[in-house]
């Protein structure tokens, strides 16, 4: 009998400001994103500081006209990511400007993600740096997809 392996799909790690793309604006430019989620054909990993980041981030008066609903924003949050430990820090000519940004450099070169999708520039800046074999930091809108799709 021959096993066949089910290929294990491609890390992605997404700042804040994308999460809400897809889970609270459904930005029609992250619809191919969000299929690729929903159909476990990426694998969104987080920390516990990312999650808690997105839970503050929609209490913030600036969200209040789009009314989220947090804990159903929370529950899919939850349903569609991947916990993974607080990563170590990256070396240092991968630190970010801002230093709360740090976290997503952090994890996607701990995990061993395929991309990062940011739209915070002091992100998109460190894309040169990444060694080879590390991560390819772009926009969502600059996101190639998946081969194939």
């Amino acid at each position: 009998m021959i096993w066949e392996r089910t290929p294990t799909p491609p890390v992605v790690v997404l700042d804040t400001n994308v999460v809400l793309d897809c889970l609270l604006f459904q930005d029609p430019g992250t619809t191919t994103l969000r299929a690729a989620l929903q159909a476990g054909q990426l694998r969104w990993v987080v920390c516990a500081r990312m999650r808690e980041e997105f839970r503050r981030t929609l209490q913030r008066d600036a969200l209040s006209k789009w009314q989220p609903d947090s804990e159903h924003l929370l529950t899919l949050f939850d349903r569609h990511a991947t916990l993974r430990p607080d990563p170590p820090a990256a070396p240092l000519r991968l630190r970010c400007d801002d230093a709360n940004d740090q976290v997503f450099i952090d994890l996607a070169l701990a995990s061993g993600a395929a991309w990062l999708l940011s739209h915070d520039k002091a992100v998109l800046r460190l894309r040169r740096r990444v060694p080879a074999g590390g991560p390819r930091i772009c926009r969502p809108a600059d996101w190639p997809g998946l081969p194939g799709a």
